[in-house]
């Protein structure tokens, strides 16, 4: 771009509203006395011509614009942005338009030649002229630009990118007085008198808070804390009025909990899919929308989560009686599932359900408390029943109380007053012929419509696509016992000698004695009969009869119960009674000492005691011992001596040879021995000496003695073997 032309340079460009020759251009600089400006220059030339050359700036405005416009060009890069997780869309959009205006005015004083500053001031005014081509969306976003506004962005470029987006609406954000005043205090006030009570206004909120907080109250400022009067009502508003948009969301939460969590919580798509048909069933309950001639009823629903199929039960009021029909029908048509989903209702987890349940091996699954959205399936299919089969349907009431209004209010208040529902609301189907208007919208309408939950394919084509094992029950009559009814709230019963009471009612029986606890089902085809099963209903017992019930003979049906009782009784006791002719007044004697036996041969050591004398045991010792020989007089012991010199037989005299005993090692082995040998001289009545005598009398005292005599006697035992009885 050059900055200095002559006047047939300047009549070349064919700028509009410019002369268009070079008289015309030397006619305009005469006019406006460009020659006797800074701004016109002598030409230099390389043969030393004349002439003169003039800076763009003495064009006129528009001219000199459009002139650097032809230099301004706008290239598909520049629109290349970057995206920003912390920003906001509009300051997202505030940057990529500043950020295109750069890197425009960038090319272009590159491609110019001039400086920084004259660039940028020459680009600034061609933008504001509309000579530069940007998008209709960035002259809307940047209306005005400078040189100096130019300068500031490359600035902001420099440090991060980002500080080019701006949002003028977080210009104030969050800085008004009832935002800041008393540290925010202020304002969760208001809110909480809000969430308390959506109904407040904002006069009476303001009330509040000058009662809580007084006319004044305290903020944060540049110069520190501060006073400031309370502002006034507008304000308050207005405040009010931007915090509902801004805490929507949460004040919700607080306000209404329900719709919280119907509209704002975030629900899981796509949680409920399982792998396999008959994997698991939802069943839940609602009052239905429409009106029967039999009253108002309860649609109870199931459907399977793997193909979506369903089935409907119209029935009186939520009983466990209409869960165990649902639960027949289902069972039937579609096989037994391996887990069943429902709520905490007492239908739901009566005892006859869970019975049920149990018997057929189904795993049972609540939901927790007030937590629908863990069955949120059925939940739907209730709701897609209502709003497409129950409002085409005569007697429709409307889904909640604002559609019954809407259609009361089709006849006026003087047509309507006193006006019967079922004139209102044309009441004409029963209860039956909505069951069939039920059963022909889920098998063949719902039945065959796509499903977004299963990528556009129908119920019917994904339960029919399915090719894996099923559980079926083929047996009706066997669903028919499982449901039938129980007497009480457990159905145990004990049998007494006068039957099974239920009800007022005596039952009899012949199959099951007296005694015990047994399982009552009532026969549905006959009140006088009852089933019986052990009390984990696992095993049938028989069939009890109340004859007055039954129509039977009472006479006549308590001979058969006897006949049927004796029958049990015989064959029970008929091994009993074998068994008994085999028993003596002496079995179980014999049998208590062959089994104790072998604890005849083990005996205790004995324990070492201390002597134990009181003054009367040692008096009835004295007592026992007997009297000692009083020592012979002088004249009776020579009489003594030759008596028994006089007995004695003469012996040849001969000197008796000396005999030395050879000393034996003192061991306790050798000790024992020596007492047996003295032992067995005196038992073949061989005196022995007084030493000997003395000796295997404190041997015999002593504990080593005792113990190796139980050791010997017990050893001796073993070999000779335990003696036979008898």
């Amino acid at each position: 771009m050059k900055l200095w032309h002559t006047a047939q340079d300047l009549a070349d460009l064919k700028l509009d509203g410019f002369p268009g020759t070079k008289r015309g251009v030397h006619k305009l600089i005469e006019r406006e006395g460009w020659a006797d400006t800074p701004l016109c220059r002598r030409r230099s030339g390389s043969l030393g011509g004349g002439g003169f050359e003039y800076h763009i700036d003495l064009l006129p405005l528009p001219q000199k614009l459009a002139y650097a416009a032809r230099f301004i060009c706008v290239e598909p890069d520049d629109f290349a942005c970057e995206t920003h997780e912390d920003l906001t869309t509009r300051e997202r959009t505030t940057r990529d338009a500043r950020l295109i205006v750069l890197k425009v005015a960038e090319r272009f004083h590159k491609q110019s030649g001039m400086g920084q500053a004259v660039s940028d001031h020459l680009f600034s005014q061609a933008y504001r002229a509309g000579q530069v081509a940007v998008p209709e969306w960035v002259h809307a976003e940047i209306t005005s630009l400078s040189r100096r506004t130019l300068s500031r962005w490359r600035a902001h470029m420099k440090r991060d990118l980002n500080r080019l987006g701006s949002d003028p609406s977080f210009a104030r954000k969050g800085k008004g007085i009832l935002d800041r005043a008393e540290q925010g205090r202020l304002r969760a006030w208001c809110l909480a008198l809000h969430a308390s009570n959506p109904f407040l206004a904002a006069k009476h909120i303001r009330t509040a808070a000058l009662a809580e907080f007084g006319p004044s109250v305290l903020i944060d400022g540049k110069q520190g804390q501060r006073r400031v009067a309370m502002p006034p009502l507008r304000t308050f508003q207005d405040a009010l009025k931007r915090w509902k948009e801004t805490h929507r969301n949460e004040l919700l939460k607080i306000t209404d909990p329900d719709a919280y969590k119907s509209t704002i919580r975030f629900a899981a798509t796509g949680a409920n899919r399982r792998e396999r048909l008959n994997e698991v069933w939802e069943i839940d309950a609602s009052p239905s929308d429409v009106m029967t001639t039999d009253g108002r009823k309860t649609i109870y629903a199931a459907i399977d989560l793997y193909s979506r199929r369903c089935l409907l039960l119209i029935c009186d009021t939520p009983r466990a009686a209409a869960v165990g029909l649902l639960l027949r029908k289902c069972l039937m048509a579609w096989g037994v599932p391996e887990e069943i989903v429902t709520d905490n209702g007492s239908d739901f987890v009566a005892r006859a359900t869970k019975r049920l349940l149990d018997a057929l091996g189904i795993e049972h699954d609540p939901c927790e408390p007030h937590a629908p959205e863990q069955k949120g399936t059925v939940e739907r299919l209730i709701g897609t029943f209502q709003r497409d089969c129950a409002a085409t349907l005569p007697g429709f009431i409307g889904h909640n109380v604002a559609d019954r209004k809407v259609i009361e209010a089709r006849k006026a208040f003087s047509a309507r007053l006193g006006t019967e529902d079922a004139k209102l609301f044309h009441v004409e189907m029963s209860a039956a012929e909505l069951q069939a208007e039920a059963d022909r919208w889920a098998l063949q309408q719902y039945a065959h419509t796509p499903h977004a939950g299963l990528k556009g394919k129908t119920p019917f084509q994904a339960a029919q696509a399915w090719n894996g094992d099923l559980r079926a029950i083929k047996d009706p009559a066997v669903l028919d016992v499982l449901l039938a009814p129980v007497p009480g709230s457990d159905g145990l019963r004990r049998v007494t000698k006068l039957g099974i009471r239920v009800d007022g009612s005596q039952y009899l029986t012949g199959d099951v004695m007296p005694g015990r606890t047994i399982l009552c089902r009532h026969n549905p085809d006959d009140l006088g009969r009852l089933w019986l099963f052990e009390p984990d209903g696992e095993t049938y017992l028989g069939e009890a009869l109340c004859p007055d019930l039954a129509g039977l003979d009472p006479a006549a049906t308590i001979a058969e119960v006897r006949a049927r009782q004796k029958a049990l009784e015989t064959d029970a006791l008929a091994d009993i009674r074998k068994a008994k002719r085999r028993i003596t007044p002496r079995t179980v004697a014999e049998a208590q000492r062959a089994a104790y036996q072998m604890n005849a041969d083990i005996l205790a050591f004995p324990k070492p005691a201390r002597p134990h004398e009181t003054p009367q045991s040692l008096a009835a010792r004295a007592a026992k011992q007997k009297p000692k020989p009083q020592p012979l007089s002088g004249r009776e012991a020579a009489m003594f001596d030759r008596l028994t010199q006089a007995d004695k037989p003469a012996v040849p005299a001969t000197v008796p040879a000396t005999v030395h005993a050879l000393a034996a090692a003192d061991t306790p082995e050798s000790r024992f021995q020596r007492a047996l040998q003295l032992e067995a001289r005196l038992a073949e009545g061989t005196p022995l000496s007084d030493r000997d005598a003395l000796w295997l009398t404190g041997y015999r005292e002593g504990p080593e003695y005792r113990a190796r005599k139980l050791l010997s006697d017990h050893a001796a035992h073993s070999i000779r073997g335990p003696r036979r009885p008898g």
